[in-house]
């Protein structure tokens, strides 16, 4: 992060933290860390503490009341606020009722909530076209979070705001327009976002709905398979499952428009990529190419990529591009985005994450101020220091000022770029000369020093 430019992070979010906070604060400042860090309580996991595995249902008043007890623990413990994950197990069973009761202790505290909404596109990621249960589109999440500030007075983020899935591209001017109005009415309501047209639930894309990979009976939680996460057994024979279900003609059937449906949500055909496959010749086409050389429907080559591939869910290594510049440059207009990289960090080396991981700052100032001219420099720099400094709660961060805290960034604008590609990752970005982190230089003429002067930065009460 910090050769981004980054001097403090947000940490906990999508509605997953350590417990207790007390922990986690005490492990920062004993070993030290080279960013200052804003803590928050997870919904997710203060649901998880008090419901343990009885979680698909929702809270009663009495698990609602222990769940704020917690949240006010975690705000004494140094926490700023409280993030959700509400397409996520388990807070994707909660209700508004008990999302507003719980920021009602935060806005007591003066601190703020941050949600994953319930849905970022026409329906949200773990539900398949043959799934029967209620949904919720991007639009209806959006509602929910400016409901949630409305009653409890809590300053709101609806976090990497986004419009998921081609069938919905343009789907971010109906939800500017409702946040915008929101504060128009005096909402504290906000938005970050991250400047990629690819998600992080897009790098592990698999077209097969999984249940028809799975054993019999088992509950794989959706499309994103939480339920069976970490169980290897549940599909140890995806590729026997995966055919007799075939044999049947109207499971078939059901198979291959939940198919069509996730070809859709992860941008359509020609923008999901192959990244490893057993034929490498097939390595960085589209699935729209391939469909198109095999003169077959994309539903059928993702069934033949399946049962010729690896052995694995999918069958092959692939990422969708699932959002449109169209969204995410109207989105990035908006006064009330702030920058976000949505990342987490990682070994350098390590796996394969998102480019965000190493990119997403400089990534916004060379593709969308000097590349295409979407924003200004100085509103770009604004939505990465004084607007989420504002949004968050920081008093003396954020703003070149006397008496503030020392957390500046240098770069050299003719050279500041994203290095990071999702083939190779793990680079870092260019054009960052200079971090200095509570006045502490932590990145001097473009490298990293190892000097650890960051902050678990708290409410000041």
């Amino acid at each position: 992060m910090i050769m981004q430019g980054v001097t403090t992070v947000v940490v906990n979010q999508d509605g997953r933290s350590p417990w207790p906070i007390a922990e986690q604060k005490a492990l920062y400042e004993r070993q030290g860390i080279g960013t200052n860090v804003v803590l928050m309580v997870g919904h997710g996991t203060v649901r998880s503490l008090v419901m343990k595995e009885d979680f698909r249902r929702p809270a009663t008043p009495e698990e609602i009341e222990r769940m704020k007890a917690l949240v006010r623990q975690g705000l004494e413990e140094g926490a700023f606020g409280l993030s959700a994950g509400l397409e996520y197990v388990p807070g994707r069973w909660s209700t508004t009722e008990e999302l507003v009761e719980l920021t009602k202790v935060v806005a007591a505290y003066g601190g703020f909530y941050i949600a994953h909404q319930r849905s970022e596109g026409r329906d949200p990621m773990w539900k398949n076209a043959s799934d029967p249960t209620p949904s919720v589109d991007l639009l209806q999440a959006v509602k929910e979070t400016i409901e949630i500030s409305a009653r409890s007075g809590v300053v709101a983020v609806a976090s990497h705001l986004k419009a998921k899935g081609a069938s919905y591209w343009g789907s971010s001017y109906a939800a500017v327009r409702l946040i915008a109005e929101a504060r128009e009415r005096g909402l504290p309501v906000y938005a970050d976002q991250y400047p990629y047209d690819t998600t992080g639930t897009d790098g592990q894309t698999v077209l097969i709905p999984l249940w028809a990979l799975a054993e019999e009976g088992v509950d794989v939680g959706g499309q994103l398979g939480q339920l069976a996460r970490g169980r290897a057994e549940v599909f140890a024979r995806l590729t026997e499952n995966l055919q007799r279900r075939l044999a049947d003609p109207k499971v078939r059937e059901k198979i291959r428009a939940d198919i069509a449906h996730e070809i859709d949500r992860r941008g359509g055909a020609d923008r999901i990529i192959v990244y490893e496959f057993s034929d490498p010749k097939l390595v960085g086409k589209s699935l729209g190419e391939i469909a198109r050389e095999r003169g077959e429907d994309p539903v059928d080559t993702a069934l033949w990529m399946q049962l010729n591939g690896l052995d694995r869910p999918g069958g092959a290594r692939m990422r969708g591009f699932s959002l449109s510049e169209l969204d995410i440059e109207h989105i990035m207009r908006q006064e009330f985005t702030a920058t976000c990289s949505d990342a987490g960090t990682v070994a350098f080396g390590e796996g394969i994450p998102h480019p965000r991981y190493y990119g997403a700052f400089p990534r916004k100032i060379r593709r969308y101020v000097f590349e295409r001219g979407v924003i200004s420099l100085p509103f770009a720099i604004r939505s990465m220091t004084s607007l989420p400094a504002q949004i968050i709660g920081l008093r003396d961060r954020g703003v070149l000022r006397e008496g503030y805290w020392a957390d500046i960034t240098i770069f050299d604008p003719e050279k500041i770029a994203d290095r990071a590609t999702y083939e190779n990752p793990h680079q870092y970005a260019e054009g960052i000369r200079y971090v200095l982190v509570n006045g502490e230089f932590v990145v001097d003429e473009g490298k990293i020093t190892g000097k650890l002067p960051g902050r678990v930065l708290t409410l000041a009460r």
